[in-house]
């Protein structure tokens, strides 16, 4: 027999004159404690309240990151890691010159296959770099490369989660969840955590940018770069605004009056907290999107005039990824353009098509990001990270096309206390294993959180009856290339 709710007994009536006479001072109470309630909110460490920002433990170089995800795996020998040995020994049995050969994942190995593109000295370092990304190389002396990343995972799906969660199981925290956790958002009015989705869904799926056993409410949350409509229902249907405001009123009492039934349900207080967000975005997100007030030499710069469609489209990415950061997001992620007949950077045949047209859909953007952030003085504060998952052989799969390698790629950051201009680590003479200062995923998000300053080892969440961070138990900040 369920037992009867019982209820306080309703207090004696009393006259409008004689309520306003008791809660006079309590109305300026209300508004302070709810400020106050906001301050104390934003002293913790994964606050739940995500767009409250909170003070990092030590000083950040960094506020904001932009992910630049290079899906499919650019090769590392075609673009950053110059190995005239290819060159030299292109068209041999790989078995005789570079020796043993770890399993590809075709296991379809032809000839030692030299890049068709060439490498110059760029920047006043002279770093090198073939003319695969001619743009990006005119912003060289602002990236730092990392010519020694390696990856543990083979498979697409698996190294995807690997790079962005640190496991390569499906289920875990991005690390923009992990970052947006950790130091929430500067905007009320945006999510912390963006994915600007140019066309192509990485491998793994929306698990990509999932927030894992954290809250819900930090997930990536994806908007389309790409057409007129970059999120479903973001025009509210009502004409008339006061309409909407009060259907808003409603469902608050409601979703509150359930939550008061229901107890702390992260299912639900995260859903009612995207609900609430999502009302706000109906007004940031069209003035986000609107590129009209920007500068012609500012749309130039980027490509979005350019003949390329697919150029057009990653410009609209990194042009409105500035624009993210402009008002405080957090943690900003774009996947690539698809474009037609090659999708991804997945060159298993026909390398220099495949490269090019997906280099020739970056590479503009990309450099007018760097000097637009540069220019108005917000590449200080902005980590622009660049990486595939993992990079490729450096002999060929069949007759044109190069097979997945963890063994050693490149990837490169700029900005955000970086220094540029430097190469970090190395692969061997033929640019297939890493061996100079090597580094491992969990490297990398060590990394990126010291330059938020967020300690990796103390940010941590309770799962499973034991506090898990994005590193595991592993990673080291790397100090060397930190400016």
């Amino acid at each position: 027999m369920n037992p009867t709710r019982m209820h306080p007994r309703p207090p004696e009536s009393i006259s409008r004159r004689e309520m306003l006479k008791r809660t006079s001072s309590g109305f300026g109470s209300l508004a302070l404690s709810a400020m106050l309630a906001d301050s104390a909110r934003a002293s913790l460490i994964g606050s739940a309240n995500p767009s409250v920002s909170t003070p990092s433990p030590f000083k950040a170089r960094a506020k904001n990151v932009i992910f630049l995800f290079m899906e499919g795996a650019v090769s590392q020998v075609d673009s950053f890691d110059y190995k005239p040995m290819l060159e030299k020994y292109h068209g041999t049995d790989p078995r005789k010159t570079i020796g043993k050969l770890e399993k590809t994942q075709f296991e379809n190995i032809g000839k030692v296959l030299k890049s068709p593109w060439n490498f110059q000295q760029h920047g006043q370092r002279g770093l090198w770099a073939s003319d695969l990304f001619p743009y990006v190389n005119q912003v060289m002396d602002e990236l730092c490369l990392v010519r020694s990343m390696t990856s543990k995972f083979p498979e697409h799906t698996s190294a995807n989660y690997f790079l962005h969660s640190g496991s390569g199981l499906q289920g875990r925290p991005s690390m923009g969840a992990w970052v947006t956790y950790g130091l929430g958002s500067c905007n009320q009015n945006l999510p912390a955590y963006v994915v600007l989705n140019g066309g192509q869904i990485p491998s793994g799926g929306l698990d990509n940018f999932s927030s894992g056993f954290l809250p819900a409410r930090f997930q990536g949350s994806l908007l389309h770069a790409a057409g007129e409509t970059p999120l479903a229902n973001i025009l509210p249907l009502e004409k008339v605004k006061a309409v909407q405001g009060i259907k808003r009123k409603l469902v608050r009492r409601l979703n509150q009056a359930h939550s008061d039934l229901s107890g702390n349900a992260d299912a639900l207080e995260s859903a009612i907290a995207n609900y609430e967000l999502a009302a706000r975005m109906q007004v940031a997100v069209p003035d986000l999107m609107d590129l009209s007030k920007e500068t012609e030499s500012i749309k130039n710069m980027y490509g979005l005039e350019s003949d390329y469609v697919h150029t057009r489209t990653y410009a609209r990415e990194c042009l409105i990824a500035r624009r993210l950061v402009e008002r405080g997001v957090r943690f900003i992620e774009l996947t690539i353009p698809m474009v037609e007949g090659y999708q991804r950077w997945d060159a298993h045949g026909n390398l220099r098509q495949n490269h090019g047209n997906n280099a020739r859909a970056v590479d503009q953007p990309i450099a007018g990001l760097i000097r637009d952030l540069r220019q108005r003085g917000l590449l200080d504060d902005t980590l622009v990270l660049w990486a595939g998952e993992f990079g490729r052989t450096p002999f060929a799969q069949g007759k044109d096309g190069r097979d997945h390698n963890e063994y050693g790629y490149s990837i490169w950051m700029a900005g955000g206390g970086i220094q540029g201009g430097l190469a970090y680590g190395a692969t061997d003479e033929w640019g297939y294993k890493a061996i100079e200062n090597p580094l491992e995923m969990h490297d990398l998000h060590a990394t990126i959180l010291h330059l938020l300053g967020v300690d990796h080892e103390g940010l941590t969440y309770r799962f499973g009856g034991r506090d898990i961070r994005l590193t595991d138990v592993h990673g080291r900040v790397v100090h060397e290339i930190l400016s």
